[in-house]
């Protein structure tokens, strides 16, 4: 099975499993049914394979993405004025190479939480620990004990990786040390019926947006789209 590696000039679109996202809710954050009274900005949206699931549990989701997918606002998170405290959570797959600016506007967009699924090794470096870990260390380090497939492009319920991923947690009205938490096996319990269907896109419709996203990448190194994980 293949490592994950992309380009610099990659849009790192790479679809979370819808599973995934909700082990997030029912393993590693407590009092789920709280969030209907909560709002949650997700702005690395794509084509919404996230923001549905949030749907599920927030009372409020709103969604943005760089790139017009056809599915959210058009915005980059990392440079829109977005007001502090915007709303109660961030929660997001960002791309990897932008995951610090992520974490670090995210903490201030965010009033409740944060949570961000990151590969597992993004945890290592020594630079990220000294600029995020060691000044805002998470709460919770939550790994999946299950491998989170990921598709470049789309989501595939067949596709298998060699890439190990957790979620990342800031609870900003707790003061305790960070903590790991284990995922336990849940993809069966947690996957649903149309779980692997594209959202319909409320601006667009799907059409439209695999269109706009060959033009995009016709010519581009890293825009394509391929599997970059195992068979």
């Amino acid at each position: 099975m293949a490592q994950r590696a992309e380009s610099k000039e990659s849009l790192d679109d790479f679809p979370t499993p819808p599973w995934a996202t909700r082990a997030l809710i029912e393993h590693v954050l407590e009092k789920p049914e709280g969030f209907k009274s909560q709002s949650c900005l997700e702005p690395a949206c794509g084509e919404g394979h996230m923001a549905k699931v949030l749907a599920e549990y927030f009372g409020d989701v709103k969604t943005s993405d760089v790139y017009p997918y056809g599915y959210g606002e058009i915005k980059d998170f990392t440079t829109h004025p977005f007001e502090v405290n915007f709303c109660d959570w961030v929660i997001t797959n960002p791309p990897f190479r932008l995951g610090e600016d992520f974490i670090h506007r995210a903490l201030a967009v965010a009033r409740v939480g944060v949570a961000m699924l990151t590969r597992t090794v993004f945890i290592e470096s020594v630079g990220r620990y000294a600029r995020i870990f060691s000044v805002t260390p998470p709460t919770k380090f939550a790994q999946f004990t299950e491998r989170v497939p990921m598709v470049k492009g789309r989501l595939d319920a067949k596709a298998s990786t060699a890439t190990g991923y957790c979620w990342l947690v800031w609870e900003k009205r707790k003061r305790t040390q960070s903590r790991v938490v284990w995922i336990p096996p849940c993809r069966k319990s947690l996957e649903r019926d149309g779980d692997y269907e594209l959202p319909q896109s409320p601006m667009f419709g799907q059409t439209h947006i695999s269109a706009a996203r060959r033009k995009a990448s016709k010519g581009k190194p890293g825009l394509e789209q391929v599997d970059l994980f195992g068979t």
